[in-house]
């Protein structure tokens, strides 16, 4: 045969009217009530339908079909002895639906999705239903029908980006109490129910749902409420020793039970973020190809160069909102793990998902293979990336540039694309090429800045003072170290009005050079130049402290123990409150621990870092560490992004995000030395971190999706994915 159709009719949802016995098209060769009903007329209603491919004329073959729907498990017909494949769908009588309607056609030479019409019309007893879909891409059609029997029938043209956090499944659209329909390319029920980890509830199942879906014997006969499988996990969970056991019973519950996962995270966010994410994540992807068991996002390697889009399209969800991407090359303060880095991006979009609300089908994590450096990934043998040396120059650029093509043609305007984990020197040129054709984000230079200006903002209530008046060293002058840098410098201009230039002379940075100076400014990389002060050269750290007098200490070089006793004590001698943040991940990279600011600074310090510490009592005082985790950052600012429609990140909506997480912080978060608010209140912090950057959008002419709406912390929360199960129909 020349090629095969297949209709993918992904989901159809809400709820039922009274369903009609075994319907007649009214169309040549449909079959018999009997077979159409197929003896279960009195479980089980139907509909038929005539679905037509008509040729477009670039197209060399003529494929026709008939589909029918003749049970709630639907049926895959083969048409005329030819292997084609349609999906069909039973409705149970639809009085108001979301169907999204694809039909690719694939054949010996290429993939290529094609346009055309599509006709099915069904009647009930005089009532009619009839939908249309015509031209390419997806349409969402919602049918509405009349009690008086005319049908309604609103058609809205979508591209695949969305505008805002359209609820495209159906997955929230109703209330939890409301029954839904688990759609996959079919009714999912029986064993296949139980291994689909959108629907798959375990042993929540009721006794009707277990009736209805052919789950009899397949599940053990107890009952357990979602709520109780939460604590059962918990209670495991809580059994394992090691953090890398833990991470994989999270990826292997993620991976069957997608909602339990979430609810789980949300709940104990403070006890599972570590987790799912830094420290622990650090160990998985140094590991990855040890405990890989299957694919949770798209791997785009220099094979698939020319054929990115069609890599894409290989994703089963087409309503992408958010892409993490990474290359490996500088995971965490690990290096250069390769394709292994893609436990990055799963584990930032899995905190988009519980802590900015963003839905999971919606997000899509990319690992970009150009091959790695590492000798050591090199010779292992169960190495899952591309055995050969790292990609450069213009064959880096050209992969780079198709696949941002590719993202931009299949998903929208207004996918956000988040890189995460690029070496300094590609990071910052992807940043800078793709930030006025694309909505990108880039965590490592803008989101970690971001958090660190809410954190110092926050500060400064304990240390008193504006940000203008203090003084600010860095020790790490890479991607975090300069942006944090030019965030701290533009939010000092906005306040004083100062010349950008002017507020940059209250920053100095060092690097593995030493302080960066204007004598060495013939040798310093692009991003480092803005830096260079006059000033004689110094090369230690401890020197550097001593002579410019900071009263802000930040690392952010991913190099641990850096900062030592006499750089504390140097800190404490000319500070009543030194600020002292060590942000480099994981664990074992930080610049120093919590202890050892407390104890070295003789409790005086005001303390925060990129991974969590335990609390610390000194001297009868129980003193609670802070965290400037991007986690508080990037799934709020994402969703503000996507729920006003914004085109383009704009520097003052980073701005606004850190505003609006220092606001957060309550006086009794004061009182225990915090600048930073609890994790517990995730949700509610990203929802006004969503708002402010959302206003900002809307304010800087960047926001699509029109009109505003009028409460936008409301909005931001009605908004958000809920992992609470749904009943079944």
């Amino acid at each position: 045969m020349d090629g095969h159709a297949i209709l993918n009719t992904q989901r159809v949802l809400d709820s039922a009217v009274v369903p009609a016995k075994g319907i007649r098209t009214g169309c040549p060769d449909t079959p018999s009530d009997d077979f159409v009903s197929h003896g279960k007329r009195e479980r089980y209603k139907s509909v038929g339908l005539l679905l037509g491919l008509k040729r477009l004329p670039e197209d060399p073959f003529l494929l026709r079909a008939k589909a029918y729907i003749y049970s709630f498990r639907g049926t895959v017909p083969l048409i005329n002895g030819e292997e084609i494949f349609y999906v069909v769908m039973m409705t149970i009588g639809v009085s108001r639906s979301i169907i999204t309607l694809r039909t690719t056609v694939r054949n010996h030479e290429a993939h290529r999705s094609i346009h055309y019409d599509f006709i099915a019309q069904t009647q009930q007893s005089g009532k009619s239903l009839a939908l249309l879909v015509s031209g390419g891409g997806e349409r969402k059609v919602r049918v509405a029908m009349a009690s008086n029997g005319v049908s309604g029938l609103d058609m809205e043209k979508k591209s695949g980006g969305g505008g805002g956090v359209e609820d495209i499944y159906g997955e929230d659209s109703a209330t939890e109490d409301q029954l839904v329909t688990p759609w996959t390319v079919s009714v999912a029920s029986g064993y296949t129910l139980l291994r689909d980890p959108h629907h798959n509830k375990g042993l929540a199942f009721t006794e009707n749902e277990r009736d209805a879906h052919y789950l009899r014997g397949l599940l053990p006969p107890a009952v357990l409420n979602q709520d109780l499988q939460e604590k059962r996990l918990m209670h495991n969970l809580r059994q394992y020793k090691v953090p890398l056991q833990r991470y994989m019973a999270m990826m292997d519950l993620q991976e069957r039970n997608e909602r339990l996962f979430y609810k789980l995270l949300i709940d104990n966010v403070e006890e599972l973020l570590p987790v799912v994410y830094t420290p622990t994540v650090g160990e998985a992807c140094q590991k990855y190809g040890s405990i890989f068991r299957r694919p949770q996002g798209l791997y785009i390697s220099l094979k698939e160069k020319g054929k990115i889009l069609e890599v894409l399209k290989n994703w089963p969800e087409r309503s992408i909102q958010v892409i993490v991407v990474t290359d490996g090359e500088r995971i965490l303060g690990l290096g250069d793990l390769g394709c292994q880095g893609m436990g990055i991006p799963v584990g930032k979009l899995s905190l988009y998902t519980a802590l900015g609300g963003l839905r999971p089908s919606a997000c899509l994590p990319v690992t970009i293979d150009v091959g790695t450096n590492n000798e050591q990934l090199l010779k292992d043998e169960f190495y899952i990336g591309l055995k050969q040396r790292r990609a450069t120059g213009q064959e880096y650029a050209e992969l780079l540039h198709e696949f941002m093509c590719a993202v931009k043609q299949n998903y929208g305007e207004r996918v956000l694309i988040q890189f995460e984990d690029f070496a300094n020197h590609n990071a910052f040129e992807l940043l800078a090429k793709y930030s006025k054709t694309h909505l990108v984000f880039n965590d490592d230079i803008q989101g970690t800045a971001s958090v660190v200006l809410a954190g110092l903002i926050a500060s400064l209530k304990l240390v008193g003072g504006s940000l203008a008046e203090h003084t600010f060293l860095f020790l790490g002058a890479g991607e975090a170290g300069t942006g944090i840098a030019e965030l701290i410098a533009l939010e000092i201009s906005k306040q004083t009005k100062a010349p950008l230039e002017e507020t940059r002379k209250k920053i100095w940075l060092v690097d593995s050079k030493g302080l960066i100076v204007h004598s060495r400014m013939e040798s310093l990389q692009h991003f480092k130049k803005p830096w260079a002060h006059d000033h004689e050269p110094i090369r230690a750290l401890l020197d550097a402290v001593k002579s410019i007098k900071p009263t802000v200490l930040i690392g952010s070089s991913g190099v641990g123990k850096t900062f030592t006793k006499e750089v504390v004590e140097a800190m404490t001698s000319f500070n009543k409150k030194p600020l002292i943040l060590a942000l480099s991940n994981p664990t074992s990279q930080s610049e120093c621990t919590a202890e050892e600011a407390y104890t070295w600074s003789k409790g005086r310090a005001i303390f925060a870092s990129g991974s969590p510490f335990d609390p610390v009592e000194y001297n009868g005082k129980l003193f609670v560490p802070g965290q400037a985790n991007n986690a508080y950052i990037f799934p709020g600012f994402g969703l503000g992004l996507i729920m006003s429609g914004a085109i383009r990140v704009h520097d003052d909506m980073l701005l606004a995000a850190s505003e609006a997480l220092a606001a957060q912080v309550t006086q009794e978060n004061y009182d225990k030395g915090l600048i930073y608010p609890p994790f517990c209140n995730i949700r509610k912090i990203s929802a006004h971190i969503a708002a402010n950057v959302a206003a900002k959008a809307y304010q800087l002419g960047l926001a699509s999706r029109l009109p505003r709406p009028e409460h936008l912390v409301k909005y931001a929360e009605s908004c958000m994915y809920s992992p609470v199960y749904r009943s079944y129909r």
